[in-house]
């Protein structure tokens, strides 16, 4: 990372993916936010 903070939605997005990992459930929903999130990243910072 360019050492900015991350967003809400890269922060939820961790979170879902923590829990999905976790629980073994929703594992798709949390992949495709964790791919959005990164992906606003990339737009916003260039990373």
């Amino acid at each position: 990372m360019s050492g900015e903070q991350p967003s809400a939605k890269q922060l939820q997005a961790r979170k879902a993916q923590s829990e999905a990992d976790r629980t073994g459930r929703d594992k798709a929903q949390a992949s495709g936010q964790q791919s959005e999130a990164d992906a606003a990243a990339v737009k916003k910072h260039g990373i």
